[in-house]
């Protein structure tokens, strides 16, 4: 059993703590909010949190991370490895890398998928950046908390798989709605577009596992008012960390930007606090 530190006690990183404690680990936790997880030893402070042998981040930003990083490098015992879940620009996380490497600490980007459900679960998937050894000692911990964890290479690896996914995520979910509410003006049954498009070239996750229509599929946030599984404010924030990246390297994304475009017009235009499938409100109530 490890001692852990996990900074960052929100939505995914509190049950993915509480996770560890449940599976034996003595677990230090810290949030800036007053929050209590079961099983986690509260404690006051970054620093007080990062003197373990493995430190845990799941924090909303780039800026975030490296600011946190700055407080963990200097708390952290030599030879701890520095594990971030949060999902961060690729410039942010191989900084953040750098900083552990000055201080004589093994580092891993290892951003999630699976949303809060998953988290609970302990389901997540986890993508993986940084050196053989550091993954090595955080692959226990992933066992833990996910189903999967994929080392997608080097320092920044597994922020760059996070972002490609998620971009894809965001433009077949924005596909799955288009197709939904053009069936729905056609007179079709949702049920049996469904029972098509499920079994016919047109299947993936967003239809087959997440279909955003109610009483459709498998049991989704469409049956529970769009209540967010992984919200639309973080779509936003994902389709946009890949259209930054997409632009560092001249990679061209049009559909990419345009489901970046579209989820912050859902979110404008109240899709804020809802979960990212929700947007198919916003399509079926759009003319042509």
């Amino acid at each position: 059993m490890s001692r852990i530190g996990f900074i960052g006690l929100g939505n995914m990183g509190g049950p993915m703590a509480a996770n560890l404690a449940k599976a034996g680990h003595e677990v230090l936790g810290f949030d800036v909010a007053d929050i209590n997880v079961d099983g986690i030893a509260r404690t006051t402070s970054v620093t007080e949190a990062a003197a373990a042998d493995l430190v845990i981040t799941m924090l909303p930003d780039g800026p975030i991370v490296r600011a946190v990083y700055g407080d963990i490098v200097r708390a952290a015992p030599v030879g701890a490895c520095l594990i971030d879940c949060s999902t961060i620009d690729v410039e942010s996380a191989r900084a953040a890398h750098e900083m552990a490497a000055d201080a004589g600490l093994l580092s891993v980007d290892a951003p999630v998928s699976g949303g809060v459900g998953g988290a609970t679960a302990g389901t997540l998937t986890f993508m993986a950046g940084g050196a053989d050894a550091a993954f090595a000692l955080a692959a226990p911990l992933f066992d833990v908390m996910g189903q999967r964890a994929v080392h997608c290479g080097e320092a920044g690896a597994g922020q760059a798989a996070k972002i490609c996914n998620n971009m894809l995520l965001a433009i077949s979910m924005i596909g799955t709605g288009e197709a939904f509410a053009l069936g729905q003006k056609l007179g079709l049954d949702p049920q049996k577009l469904f029972d098509v498009i499920s079994t016919s070239s047109g299947h993936c996750w967003s239809v087959n596992t997440y279909c955003p229509v109610k009483g459709v599929g498998p049991e989704s946030p469409a049956d529970k008012d769009f209540k967010p599984g992984f919200a639309a404010e973080l779509m936003v924030k994902d389709t946009q960390l890949s259209q930054n990246a997409a632009s560092a390297v001249g990679a061209s994304t049009p559909l990419g930007q345009h489901a970046a475009d579209l989820y912050l017009d859902f979110v404008k235009a109240g899709g804020k606090g809802k979960d990212f499938s929700g947007i198919i409100e916003m399509l079926a109530q759009r003319s042509r």
